[in-house]
């Protein structure tokens, strides 16, 4: 994935244009696990619709698998879960992962066992005829990532997919995702507002400042997977994120809290 000199501007009534994301480059290489973080307001989300083919930059290119991103997602190549998991309440567990395939009429009798393998992974077995207000807010989430993966889509982007959780809830799930991604190792860009979700899961965390949206930094994260619940108080581990949390609160032009 290739993003060179991204811009993205929004038009405003009798107003200059929101330049919401300018000169943004940024290179993620196959079977990586990126990481955005920054403040609100800062063009996170408008940068992963970008990636997603969901809306198009002003100026620049992004490119995605040498391609353009709106053609992949049309083709179900662009796996997409947001922090609503948006399932649709009559349809059950099994049914909700396959909605990509209905839509697009890809769905074979053959898909059944993909479909199944999905659900064994995300760890949601004896909940496949659920629906969706049976099931916990961590389950519900579980079921979405499913559904992102159920067209084996060459990208992953999850948009704050844990940010309505609890704290306690929150661990688990970063935990749950780490072992599916390692299970399916996809090229994956995470917008969280956690650091420690970022320093846990990212091979990469992409630090963005605002007004207008840019990169401010991207710092690597050395630790070895599978990474155990241990390191999230591992005095290395404190330190990357204290190193984030510098570059993230330096917009400010003061000490972060």
């Amino acid at each position: 994935m290739v993003i060179a000199h991204a811009q993205r501007n929004f038009a405003r009534a009798a107003q200059a244009p929101l330049v919401a994301l300018q000169d943004v480059n940024l290179h993620c290489a196959p079977g990586s696990f990126t990481a955005l973080i920054g403040p609100s307001g800062c063009g996170k989300s408008t940068l992963l619709r970008l990636i997603a083919g969901l809306d198009r930059p002003d100026a620049g290119s992004v490119k995605v698998a040498a391609d353009d991103p709106e053609r992949l997602q049309k083709a179900g190549r662009l796996g997409i879960a947001f922090q609503d998991a948006a399932l649709l309440p009559w349809r059950t567990v099994t049914q909700n992962i396959r909605l990509p395939l209905d839509i697009t009429g890809q769905y074979q009798a053959g898909d059944a066992a993909r479909i199944a393998a999905l659900v064994e992974l995300v760890g949601l077995q004896r909940f496949e005829a659920a629906l969706p207000a049976q099931l916990s807010g961590g389950m519900r989430q579980r079921v979405a990532i499913a559904r992102a993966l159920v067209t084996r889509p060459d990208v992953l982007l999850l948009d704050e997919p844990f940010g309505a959780l609890d704290q306690i809830l929150r661990r688990s799930m970063n935990l749950e995702l780490q072992r599916i991604w390692l299970e399916r190792p996809t090229t994956t860009v995470l917008v969280t507002h956690g650091i420690d979700e970022a320093v846990f899961l990212a091979d990469r965390i992409v630090v963005m400042h605002g007004n207008p949206g840019r990169v401010a930094a991207v710092i690597d994260v050395p630790f070895a997977r599978p990474r155990a619940p241990q390191l999230f108080v591992e005095p290395a581990f404190r330190a990357l994120e204290e190193q984030v949390a510098e570059v993230l609160y330096a917009q400010r032009g003061g000490a972060h809290p």
